[in-house]
């Protein structure tokens, strides 16, 4: 199989570069004020992933996907919750453990979910979450709805058995999903090198005959493309499609991890790549946008992350009889 779909090299109109813009600095200024408050002023507690550098992957899936496509992934799921529309208010909130929050203050940071935005998670159990994706791509082909499923999970839970079963599955049933892998990686702190026989995870597909390729997620623009085709073809009646989306992360695995097993030098090579700095460098270069464009479009998102934080502090935590 091909190791990529063909790319468009055109570029987008300026509406969709901003669009990406605009969902990136969300996702990385709601991440950065989640660590300040979980680090430095204890508001925030348990276990809590952050998205910092994968933003490309959630904003091209989003601009490529239906509003009403189903998607499920795993823990790091603030960015993906953020870019699908779920408020930075309800996102706040539910890390404040408040019932304001998208699961009612009962599921915090892994455990993200709004129906109303198709959003259905947010899985704390690695790979969990890829047969329910399968079900989920299932449920359409059953109602011929017409909808794809996008199931995404990481490096580490591509050696979960639930897996083949649920790809066997969806190629024998030509099921309307979409895997997705976000290969950051570092299945926690261990590389891919050292815990993978297969180092190019896209190939693992080959095995079911299923479309698979190797996508850069540090831009938007691949991401979006090989999304759109994947979900066309899905859409047909063809089936499924894997795709392993080769991203970063510049923060540890969670907020108590330092990573002391990377290099200083590898970090910095990948904020070379920052996918919201080359998204801006594209629509400055390219006169798509203004410096003063983009300068409101940061303060206004700034100021919406603070009203999140003062709503989320505001409201009430769910009372002891609602738990059970």
């Amino acid at each position: 199989m091909d190791q990529s779909p063909p790319f468009n090299t055109d570029l987008y109109p300026r509406e969709t570069y901003l669009r990406w813009y605009e969902s990136m600095y969300l996702q990385r200024a709601f991440e950065d004020v989640t660590l300040k408050l979980y680090k430095n002023e204890q508001k925030i507690r348990g276990f809590c992933h952050v998205y910092n550098g994968q933003e490309a992957v959630s904003s091209g899936i989003i601009s490529a996907t239906h509003s009403d496509d189903p998607i499920i992934t795993a823990y790091r799921d603030h960015g993906l919750a953020l870019a699908r529309g779920v408020s930075a208010k309800s996102c706040m909130a539910e890390l404040f453990g408040k019932t304001t929050g998208c699961a009612k203050g009962k599921g915090g940071s892994m455990h993200f979910f709004s129906s109303e935005h198709h959003f259905y998670g947010g899985h704390g159990i690695v790979g969990a979450q890829i047969p329910m994706g399968t079900g989920l791509g299932f449920a359409q082909k059953y109602k011929n709805t017409g909808k794809v499923c996008i199931t995404l999970f990481g490096d580490g839970a591509i050696r979960q058995g639930a897996l083949y079963e649920s790809w066997n599955m969806a190629m024998l049933w030509k099921i309307p999903v979409v895997y997705v892998c976000e290969n950051n990686g570092y299945a926690m702190g261990t590389s891919v090198q050292r815990s993978s026989n297969v180092r190019e995870l896209y190939t693992i597909g080959q095995a079911f005959d299923m479309p698979s390729f190797q996508v850069n997620g540090m831009r938007c623009e691949d991401v979006h493309e090989a999304i759109l085709e994947a979900t066309e073809r899905a859409r047909e009646g063809q089936g499924p499609t894997f795709l392993e989306i080769k991203t970063y992360r510049y923060q540890g695995h969670s907020v108590s991890d330092a990573g002391k097993y990377r290099t200083r030098e590898e970090l910095e090579a990948y904020r070379e790549l920052d996918p919201i700095e080359t998204t801006a460098s594209t629509m400055l270069q390219n006169n798509l946008a203004t410096e003063d464009e983009l300068k409101a479009i940061r303060k206004k998102i700034n100021e919406e992350i603070a009203a999140a934080v003062v709503f989320s502090g505001e409201t009430t935590i769910p009372k002891p009889e609602e738990i059970f």
